[in-house]
């Protein structure tokens, strides 16, 4: 992984936002932060405005990460690369968290003993198995292989006790009382797995006014084989696949406040669009706001890590100390199997400083430059974009902190668009599953950074929650509910409308 230094590529947002066009404020999405100066704060409004120009791409607009954006080659490994601003004596921590990140875990007791602990029950065996390249997973095609995506299971709360801790982000939902929140269809020698997750599609054709059809396919999801009996009657079943893992650092680095200026849970603005904030807790137990995970149920990166360890590995951390993983009381030779903690490594078994060292590379895995941003189609592509609506959910711009105690991560000008807010995107995409404030009808806003790259790093392209889009045409046509008239406004676009729309996006 080599950095290419370019000159002027570290260039500092205030330098930047100096040379922009001197004006009143366009945006009104900035929240009242105090780590910026007033000064500051009108330059940070002018510059996350809105586009008005679609005659040629805006100012930095293809360095979508500030300084951090990676300049390497977008080929296969595009997405592996460290931020560009990265110092150069922290680049050692993420080779270590790299090599952690690939590591291949084994069932205790083992002769590698600060390799072992897997399971009893797993999804993975290590965290490249579900991010492939670091980028986004897909569904069980061809060989059935299912690493990358896995069966979330839990109930509805049941009573108004259960109703209020989750009001009061005290539990995000309540597992099922035998399989845990998930469903592990692993296990190591000696051991059957908890079960598996059966897909069956059935077609659902589009037809575009224009008389264009696609073919949609609607999946339908069972967790069949189950060894210990069946769910609870209650308990529901969602997909997840494992989303591309760039840019997380600037993601954590994005204001409270900014967030919480995007809100508009009883859409008081009237335009259609109630995207709310998940509300969770931090890994001390405060509140806080949940950025990561298709239904934002985390607010770190690091709990987002640990957590992945514990229900997709059965790898425990300190600060999820369950040797046993997502194993229940209801599961007792999963409890009783032996574990991969050793007392002279420190607690747990993949303790200090494995999850810092897998944090901090994922905290700083970059975000490749855009292609073709000034381009004719391209840019016609932006102004569909905008005008058909998708810009109401996908945020094209934030300013990260200048409180962010990363100097890689602080007061970089960004590109995600995503407003990182939960919406209800309709029946179609609903998994009936409630996460924390997230109904079963409501998903967060996924970042669009990279994923024009997506099928150049993961070999195919499968988008959504579950993947059943299998291009960015059938993903946006999935649409509903909150975005019902941004995919409607898509599907009423001429036909080359449309495609210059997938371009802007094949470009980001």
């Amino acid at each position: 992984m080599k950095k290419k230094i370019v000159p002027g590529l570290a260039i500092g947002l205030a330098g930047l936002l100096s040379g922009l066009l001197a004006g009143p404020a366009l945006a009104d999405g900035l929240g009242e932060r105090d780590d910026l100066t007033p000064e500051e704060r009108q330059k940070v409004e002018r510059v996350i405005a809105p586009a008005v120009d679609f005659s040629k791409a805006e100012p930095f607009e293809a360095m979508q990460a500030g300084a951090a954006t990676s300049i390497e080659t977008p080929d296969r490994q595009a997405f592996s690369y460290f931020s560009a601003n990265l110092p150069e004596a922290a680049v050692f921590d993420f080779r270590l968290g790299n090599a952690l990140f690939r590591k291949i875990w084994v069932p205790a007791p083992s002769s590698t003993q600060a390799s072992d602990g897997l399971g009893p029950f797993y999804n993975a065996r290590s965290c490249e198995a579900c991010h492939r390249n670091d980028g986004r997973g897909h569904p069980p095609e061809g060989a059935e292989d299912a690493t990358s995506m896995f069966l979330r299971l839990a109930r509805a709360p049941r009573d108004a006790e259960e109703r209020q801790a989750i009001k009061d982000a005290k539990v995000l939902n309540f597992p099922d009382r035998i399989y845990g929140g998930q469903l592990q269809d692993k296990a190591i020698a000696g051991f059957a797995p908890e079960g598996r997750m059966q897909i069956r599609y059935e077609d659902e054709p589009f037809r575009y006014p224009d008389g264009t059809t696609v073919t949609l396919r609607k999946p339908h999801y069972q967790a069949i084989d189950l060894r210990y009996g069946p769910l609870e009657a209650d308990a529901t079943v969602s997909p997840r696949m494992a989303p591309a893992m760039i840019g997380l650092g600037l993601i954590e680095a994005i204001a409270d406040e900014d967030l919480q200026a995007l809100a508009d849970t009883e859409d008081k603005n009237g335009d259609g669009i109630s995207g709310k904030l998940q509300r969770t807790r931090d890994l001390s137990g405060q509140p806080a706001i949940g950025r990561f995970g298709w239904k934002a149920e985390q607010a770190t990166i690091e709990a987002q890590s640990a957590h992945a360890f514990l229900g997709d590995i059965g790898i425990s951390t300190p600060i999820l100390p369950a040797n046993s993983g997502d194993c229940t009381a209801l599961q007792p030779d999963c409890m009783a199997a032996p574990s991969g903690e050793q007392a002279r490594l420190g607690p747990s078994e993949a303790p200090d400083p494995v999850l810092s060292l897998v944090t901090f590379y994922s905290r700083h895995l970059a975000v490749p430059a855009r292609r073709k941003s000034g381009s004719p189609d391209v840019l016609a592509g932006k102004q569909a974009f905008y005008q058909s609506g998708c810009v109401a959910c996908h945020q094209p711009k934030f300013v990260t902190s200048k409180s962010v105690t990363d100097k890689a991560l602080r007061y970089q000008l960004i590109w995600p668009y995503s407003d990182f807010l939960l919406h209800d995107m309709g029946e179609g995409l609903a998994d009936g599953q409630v996460v924390g404030l997230a109904t079963g009808n409501e998903w967060r806003t996924p970042p669009l950074w990279g994923i024009g790259l997506t099928k150049v790093v993961s070999g195919a392209e499968f988008y959504l929650h579950d993947g059943r889009a299998r291009s960015l045409e059938e993903a946006i046509l999935w649409h509903g509910g909150e975005a019902a008239a941004a995919r409607h406004a898509f599907a009423n676009l001429q036909a080359e409308e449309r495609a210059n729309l997938i371009r802007f996006l094949e470009s980001l």
